[in-house]
């Protein structure tokens, strides 16, 4: 295994796409955004031909760049994908790796007067652009959406909002359950912002003014404020935090904000949108310290629940904590290409 770079059988194309959605969005991020899209191999043999999608999202911090990123002794994913496809082992198909970076670490893929209309930015400007620039199959059952952790998490919402869309998903360690991917962070939070006097955005200015993550609060915090301002941002953009920074007290109406976007929570309004799926992959590490694999495991029973057939779904839990699961993204993958094939 080569430490720097590999051949690929197919072909990994990159663009930059002019978002008019994120145009002016609320802190200033790029509205241009880079666009990664791999090709299988033959696509160029078989003009005729047209192929299912599948659209791959990012866990917060994540940009389009780390897709790039090698780990000692492992392939990065667009290597693995062209693995698959190489082998024979899944039909073909066309992947795309979407960039919904913002300033504060993630979008979480929804539209928030916090960070700007990114769920919109994907589904009416990113795919129309890929199926008007590739040789795409234009319709939900050839359609999935994949990612891990908030990208997990956006994958699994996606569809519920959009299944005009997205007929199928794969969600590794997605956030779920927010009382416990959440709130146990609610305490060590209020402890770091004695620093601060309880006043996150001093911390944020302290963060920007130096090299980031050289604090010991920096991550939980920065997560923090991240799903803040994506679940409970004000109209004008203010984040409310769902705790009382101070005493840590619980704030019941914006902790109901953010328990309205839990995805467990969210299944039993959109339970059609979720029949209608024709593949659900769901899986976490059981050593999650996030505790990811228990919102996994909520998530398929919700599902259940509302009547999704137990064979459209694949629910696995593995020894693994939260982190370096890449290798479970190919299985994903492979599973999603047999169900969205033609």
């Amino acid at each position: 295994m080569q430490p720097w770079s590999a051949d690929l059988a197919g072909r990994l194309e990159e663009h930059v796409v002019t978002s008019e959605l994120l145009r002016g969005n609320p802190l200033d991020d790029p509205h241009e955004r880079p666009v990664l899209v791999y090709v299988p191999p033959g696509y160029d043999d078989e003009p005729d031909r047209r192929y299912p999608s599948v659209y791959v999202i990012t866990g917060f911090t994540g940009h389009v760049g780390i897709w790039r990123n090698r780990m000692p002794y492992r392939r990065p994913f667009p290597e693995t994908a062209d693995a698959v496809f190489a082998s024979g082992e899944a039909p073909p198909a066309i992947v795309v790796f979407v960039d919904a970076w913002t300033a504060h670490g993630g979008s979480q893929y929804v539209d928030s007067p916090g960070t700007g209309r990114y769920h919109s930015y994907i589904c009416d400007e990113i795919v129309p652009w890929v199926d008007g620039h590739y040789r795409t199959l234009d319709a939900p059952g050839h359609r999935a959406i994949s990612g891990k952790s908030s990208g997990g998490y956006g994958a699994m919402i996606t569809p519920m909002l959009r299944p005009d869309l997205f007929g199928a998903l794969a969600t590794h360690a997605g956030d779920a359950l927010f009382e416990y991917c959440y709130l146990t962070e609610f305490p060590k939070c209020v402890r770091h912002l004695r620093k601060y006097d309880g006043d996150i955005r001093r911390w944020w200015d302290d963060f920007r003014s130096r090299t980031s993550f050289t604090k010991p609060e920096d991550m939980e915090l920065l997560n923090i404020l991240g799903m803040a301002l994506c679940y409970s941002a004000r109209e004008d953009g203010t984040p409310d935090l769902p705790f009382d920074p101070v005493t840590g007290v619980l704030r019941p109406e914006v902790w109901d904000r953010w328990l309205a976007w839990d995805p467990v929570r969210m299944v039993p309004g959109h339970a059609e949108a979720m029949r209608s799926q024709r593949a659900i992959w769901i899986d976490g590490g059981t050593r999650d310290e996030w505790y990811l694999d228990i919102g996994a495991q909520a998530f398929h029973r919700a599902l259940l629940d509302a009547g999704v057939a137990e064979d459209a779904i694949h629910f696995e839990l593995f020894d693994a904590g939260h982190g370096a699961i890449d290798y479970r993204y190919p299985l994903a993958l492979s599973w999603l290409c047999h169900r969205i094939a033609p």
